[in-house]
């Protein structure tokens, strides 16, 4: 356990509840936030106050690997101690800017992501780079590092093909870790380890926000459409979003004070402003920006205007974005034209005090197409020189309307009429009419006496919704002359606005503690956010995303996008048009996934390997098939070199894979099921005669990695287990730590250290009598004789009457430790007795007890299968491993391993095998006599790579004996990756995606019961072909 402080780490063993280590910081070193402990080796990754992220990894001492004896270590370990291996560059810390947390890649372990304050995200990957012995830092006590010996499971040379930065396992080897001495004349080659900075996702800074969506997508700029939020800063900053990614799209340093709000005037421009803090006479610098977003271009809207003078309250771009309405606090309205930006009218000084103002979406456009349209054909007619030119009018004029429709508008003048109406301090509502330089005031409408001043105003349509200050709405319908007021029991109605959408009469309204989505056409409310009551953060800002779909800018920090029911909404990613190819195969959906995968892993149609999928009959839509090619080719090219290697072996291609997909149970179990097969391919090689399958692997030269603890060879794991013993001994301050380490010694066989401890305990202790009594009996006690069955029968007394660790140590003081791992078993202590089988049973009986335990991870009650997969394979039982498999119905991963076992000749072939490997490759539609799942392209005879193989169909209800074998042969057998659910192939049945040639059917009689000739006929199915025999 990790104890986490300012200035130091400790370290914590739980068995003895004693610090074994310490990470201390220097005086003027930064202080730890976060620290993040690694499985595949033993390292740190810490996070320091000031953003730098630090890897320490463990120092070797002397070899672990030392000859078995019963004499403790002249030399041990004093204490746990890590080194600094690699560190990243800080960033600048400020009162608002700091570090905020860290995480670690769960599958490599390469990569750490930092997150700040602000809302950034950096991404930091740990690279190796092998380094000269003589450029190493000679200070003392330093280790160096050195690169693994294998490479994906297996064990590589210098020029075979190897990714090191593919994952920390990769980069560091195992010996830096255990202090393992490597031996003279090794290949290993000494490596450094540097952090890289390869993403940064640019975050929100700090409230207060205001945002404005870009116009609506319609059938006219559905092909230019890009779905971007402008997001003002309180920094002068305008950031502008692509929510269909997520991803910052421009950055734009604006203004020079606090953004009051945005309106955009087309899909790739926006005005907005923003007000510097009030002098002495309450006046301002008014800031209003019109921005051009492909180039950033920015320009003064206002021109030299805006020194000292009263703030903007609001602006509001007309419908077709020809007029500008900027109101001012204390100061008469503005109209300004957004195509040339210039002034249209600056109201008079007894103009009405503006509260709410709102443009009408009606509009005189019929009309001045209709203008423009005349306006072109005089255009034309100008074009026209003689009679004798009468031919040629026609194609003149098309070509003039195609030119002017572009410039006709402005070259001529002419403005299409809009309105807006807006609303004074009583309530009173205005009418007023604009047209060119033309301002009219149409109507007026007395305030209603149901509402009190009004803050907002919305139209749509024919509705036309107004806000107060006590939180009423009120419905006005324009057409039928009629309006409802609402009471909302909220307080001051902020914003309201419709939802895009032709016929869309939704609208949100913003209060002061939440928000509101409502019907206007039925006058109700579809739901409700309020805050202290279904959220804690205060909302700033609001508006609509899509139709149906509403933004909140929040005081947290955070833009939420929701559904219309305020709930958290989802986006496909596979929808998403991403700016770059991105290795995700959960993008697919899942069948593409799946085949996608069988394709990386198997391949044996093809004489080399391919990352073209194009050839292969994938029974989808193309576009399916094209998406896979996409994710193929978003590979990074060290990825595709090693894919496209012949010498990249299954097993090593399985374990890429898994972690390619990110899939940590696999990953797990290809490392073991790697390592233990290639295991036993070196004893075969190195012995005579055939190795068992339980045969005994405690000399191998590179055994697994510990992190993977009571799944390690015994030797290995024995002597670790030593060495954290020593470790706790040297820690030792207390009776009770003592009496732990006694404890311990006894149970890993180091009786004469154990006895030394024993006779240390003071004559003043309660306890010094029993320990001298123990002490002679540990040295007395023999293995033969009387003694040894009057110490059972206590050691089996003490666990009946419940001292079931004394009566263990008593049992392995008479070398019984078999007997004690089944106490311990019956007793429920299943990872006790596991430990202790490893320690101190030989390779035989530590078998039987892990058998036990398998037997009990696979029981009903407990189901971790998975954890019982990776013990049959560190005990050498593959045949039990692929039917576990296959009863589990990873029928994918069974098929890959009985591959990989055969390759290796790891199971023996026998009449039980043919049947598993049946019950594995063949496993698919029940109803089906025999059924044999193979691919083949191209031609070709039966050769060096055939597969000759002993199929038994499968009746129900009918004994071996009546069972008639039938040998196939076939050019090469193949992976189907097939639906763990119903055995099916990806998207169709197998009949459809496969296709196969039969080389040779040969009835044979059967080895048992009658063999008296047969009329029955048995119907096999291939490939969609039926066959009799």
């Amino acid at each position: 356990m990790l104890l986490l402080y300012p200035r130091e780490i400790l370290i914590l063993d739980l068995e003895v509840n004693q610090t074994v280590g310490v990470i201390a910081i220097e005086r003027t070193g930064v202080p730890f936030l976060q620290v993040i402990p690694c499985f595949q080796r033993d390292g740190l990754f810490c996070l320091h106050e000031n953003g730098c992220i630090t890897l320490r990894v463990r120092r070797s001492y002397s070899s672990i690997f030392t000859t078995s004896n019963e004499e403790p270590d002249p030399d041990p370990v004093q204490e746990l101690t890590y080194d600094l291996r690699s560190q990243c560059d800080a960033i600048r810390v400020t009162k608002t800017v700091r570090p905020f947390s860290m995480v670690c890649c769960p599958v490599n372990e390469n990569a750490a992501a930092l997150i700040v304050s602000d809302g950034r995200v950096m991404i930091w990957e740990l690279k190796s780079a092998v380094c000269n012995r003589s450029s190493r830092s000679s200070s003392s006590g330093v280790s160096p590092l050195y690169s693994p010996v294998s490479f994906c499971g297996i064990p590589v040379g210098v020029l075979q093909n190897k990714l090191p930065d593919l994952s920390l396992d990769n980069m560091i080897g195992q010996s830096a870790i255990a202090g393992e001495e490597h031996p003279k004349g090794s290949i290993l080659q000494e490596v450094q380890l540097k952090f890289l900075l390869t993403g940064l996702l640019s975050g929100l800074p700090s409230p207060q926000f205001a945002i404005r969506m870009c116009p609506p997508l319609t059938t006219k700029n559905i092909k230019m459409y890009q779905p971007l939020l402008a997001v003002g800063t309180s920094n002068g900053s305008v950031l502008v979003y692509h929510l269909t990614s997520g991803l910052l799209h421009k950055e734009l340093s604006i203004h020079s004070c606090e953004v009051k709000g945005i309106e955009w005037t087309s899909l790739t421009g926006f005005l907005s402003f923003a007000t510097s803090t009030p002098n002495n006479m309450g006046l301002v610098r008014n800031e209003l920006q019109l921005v051009d977003l492909p180039t950033g271009r920015s320009i003064a809207f206002r021109g030299e205007r805006g020194n000292d003078e009263s703030p903007i309250e609001m602006i509001k771009v007309s419908h077709l974005k020809q007029y500008l309405a900027v109101v001012f606090k204390d100061k008469p309205l503005e109209l300004w034209d957004v195509r040339t930006c210039t002034i249209l009218r600056e109201m008079s000084k007894n103009f009405p005090a503006i509260t709410a103002l709102e443009w009408s979406p009606s509009h005189n456009l019929k009309s001045l197409r209709k203008k423009q349209l005349a306006t072109r054909e005089a255009m034309a007619r100008q074009t026209v020189v003689s009679d004798t030119e009468l031919s040629v009018v026609e194609s003149s004029v098309i070509s003039l309307l195609q030119e002017a429709e572009s410039k006709s508008e402005l070259s001529q003048n002419i403005s299409a009429r809009e309105h807006f109406v807006f609303t004074d301090n009583d309530g009173q509502v205005y009418h007023l009419t604009v047209e060119g330089n033309s301002v009219k005031d149409s109507a007026r409408i007395p305030p209603d006496g149901s509402m009190g001043s009004i803050t907002c105003i919305a139209w749509k349509g024919d509705t036309l919704v107004l806000g107060d200050m006590d939180g009423n709405l009120n419905f006005w319908d324009l057409k039928g002359r009629v309006s409802r007021g609402i009471p909302t029991h909220r307080s001051w109605v902020k914003k309201i606005r419709f939802a895009p959408g032709k016929g869309n009469q939704k609208l949100i309204a913003m209060y002061n503690d939440g928000a509101e989505v409502w019907d206007s056409k039925e006058v109700q409310m579809v739901s409700s956010l309020r805050s202290g009551r279904n959220v804690t953060f205060r909302i700033l800002d609001v508006d609509w995303c899509t139709s149906d779909k509403v933004i909140l800018a929040s005081d947290d920090g955070c833009i939420r996008v929701l559904e219309m029911s305020m709930k958290s909404t989802c986006f496909r990613m596979d929808e998403q048009e991403l700016t770059e190819p991105v290795w995700c195969p959960y993008l697919l959906v899942p069948r593409a996934a799946l085949t996608l995968k069988a394709f990386l892993l198997h391949q044996p149609w093809n004489g080399q390997y391919s990352l073209d999928i194009s050839h292969v009959d994938y029974p989808e839509n193309e576009e399916i098939k094209n998406l896979l090619q996409e994710q193929l080719n978003s590979l990074s090219n060290d990825i595709k070199k090693l894919l496209l290697d012949s010498e990249f072996t299954l097993l090593q291609r399985c374990l890429l894979v898994s972690r390619l997909y990110g899939d940590e149970s696999e990953l797990h179990f290809w490392t073991v099921a790697a390592h233990y097969l290639h295991s036993l391919s070196q004893e075969k090689a190195a012995s005579t005669p055939v190795a068992k399958e339980a045969a005994p692997r405690d000399r191998v030269n590179n055994p697994l990695d510990i992190c993977y603890d009571v799944l390690c060879e015994n030797a290995y794991f024995q002597k670790f287990q030593l060495e954290r013993v020593n470790l706790q001994e040297v820690k030792r301050s207390t009776y009770d730590h003592t009496r732990k380490c006694t404890d311990q010694l006894l149970l890993l066989g180091q009786t004469d250290r154990a006895v030394q401890l024993l006779l240390e305990t003071s004559a003043d202790n309660q306890h010094y009598y029993c320990d001298s009594l123990k002490a002679c009996l540990v040295t007395t006690v023999t293995s033969s004789g009387p003694s040894q069955s009057t110490i059972k029968l206590v050691a089996t007394n003490m666990i009946a009457n419940g001292k079931l660790a004394e009566g263990v140590q008593l049992l392995c003081l008479i070398d019984k430790a078999a007997d004690a791992c089944r106490y311990l078993q019956t007793y429920g202590e299943w990872n006790r007795a596991a430990w202790l089988a490893k320690v101190r049973l030989n390779s035989e009986e530590c078998a039987d007890v892990l058998k036990r335990w398998v037997d009990h991870l696979c029981s009903p009650q407990v189901n971790q299968k998975s954890k019982a997969l990776l013990v049959l394979l560190s005990l050498g039982c593959f045949s039990s491993v692929a039917e576990t498999l296959h009863s589990m119905r990873y029928f994918d991963r069974a098929a890959l391993f009985m591959e990989a076992c055969l390759k290796y000749g790891a199971i023996e072939v026998s009449e039980d095998t043919d049947i598993l490997c049946w019950d594995v490759f063949a496993a698919g539609e029940p109803d089906a006599k025999i059924e044999l799942s193979v691919m083949h392209l191209g031609t070709g005879g039966v050769g060096s790579d055939s597969v000759e193989l002993f199929w038994i169909s499968e009746h129900s209800g009918t004994g071996l004996s009546n069972i008639p074998k039938v040998k196939v042969i076939v050019t090469q057998l193949c992976l189907i990756l097939c639906d763990p659910m119903d055995c099916s192939l990806p998207g169709s049945s197998v009949h459809e995606f496969l296709q196969a040639r039969i080389l040779e059917w040969v009835a044979m009689p059967s080895s048992r019961g009658s063999s008296q000739p047969r009329d029955q006929s048995q119907v096999f199915r291939m490939a969609g072909r039926f066959f009799t025999i």
